[in-house]
């Protein structure tokens, strides 16, 4: 056991490379990897399992102790990454697929990755975890009426199926964690040391499937969706750097308030893109799992480095 959970341990710290691994192999043998396309709700309900089964009375004290931090972080999660997705698809004029694509991963609730970061930037790791937990839970309700607010210019879109699929996939696999941790506490607090390696596994497996399923259309307009991804991203965490530090947040607040708007649960995209609009649709969602884990860790690195010089000049 010990060994896996150094594997565990090895794979959540290294997420962002084997992300870039699996997209390269996916495009490499995407004959072997389309073959896991229908599996996406499946593995990504895996995932929200292991978060059920992570959820405790703690992560939701933040709530209680700083309700207008976990306010701000989750409005500014579900208006400001729709909103710019929307003028990036609009200004740009992009195809309605990809700009269906751009605004769905806008859409989404933030993603546990986005608290790995916090806690790495040295920000407010109990606010980032409560944020993620509450956007999660409200994103079967909020995620389609602001699809359908924002995309429904370019492609129909149902928010009843929508809100039906992210139920399945999201709602109902953390319900039946949380349920699991209730009856079995002892054998799961043990179990959850190894959970980064299933969910590092299961998000890069949905990439490589998302990659190999569009290969073509990657060559043809990956440079322009990978611009568009960059800019949405960097746009989020500015933003929401800004709407933190406007809001007279404390430091460690403003570094978890920046990374949780700026990194979502593109996994959740790429399986209602898949489910519901097309696998080109899924692509953006892939790329920006790959992009915002290497701007998160490099965000990440400079404000530990910045918090650790801080405390240097404080104690001389």
């Amino acid at each position: 056991m010990k060994i896996l959970l150094t594997i565990s341990h090895f794979a959540g710290r290294t997420f962002a490379i084997w992300v870039i691994l699996f997209a390269c192999l996916g495009f490499a043998f995407p004959a072997e990897f389309s073959k896991i396309g229908p599996y996406i709700p499946f593995l990504l309900g895996i995932i929200m399992f292991g978060m059920g089964l992570t959820l405790s009375a703690e992560d939701f004290k933040e709530l209680f102790r700083k309700p207008l931090y976990v306010l701000i972080g989750v409005l500014a999660q579900y208006t400001l990454m729709p909103f710019i997705a929307f003028l990036l698809a609009y200004g740009l004029r992009l195809p309605s697929e990809i700009a269906v694509g751009v605004i769905l991963v806008g859409c989404c609730p933030g993603g546990t990755a986005s608290n790995v970061m916090t806690f790495l930037a040295k920000g407010n790791t109990a606010l980032s975890v409560a944020v993620t937990t509450i956007s999660t839970l409200l994103a079967p309700f909020l995620t389609p009426v602001f699809i359908l607010i924002f995309a429904r210019s370019w492609l129909p879109v149902s928010p009843g199926a929508l809100f039906l699929s992210i139920v399945q996939v999201v709602l109902i696999p953390i319900i039946l964690g949380v349920i699991v941790q209730l009856f079995f506490k002892k054998q799961v607090t043990y179990a959850v040391q190894a959970l980064p390696l299933v969910s590092v596994a299961g998000i890069v497996v949905i990439i490589a499937a998302v990659v190999s399923a569009n290969k073509e259309q990657i060559l043809q307009s990956g440079l322009l969706i990978f611009a568009v991804v960059v800019l949405h991203n960097g746009l989020g965490l500015l933003f929401g750097y800004l709407i933190a530090k406007w809001c007279k947040m404390d430091i460690p607040s403003q570094r978890a308030i920046a990374i949780e708007v700026g990194m979502q649960n593109s996994g959740l995209g790429a399986a209602l893109a898949t489910a519901h609009f097309s696998p080109l649709a899924a692509v953006p969602s892939a790329i920006f799992s790959v992009w915002h884990n290497l701007s998160g860790s490099w965000l990440a690195t400079y404000w530990s480095k910045r918090g650790n010089q801080e405390n240097e000049k404080k104690k001389s």
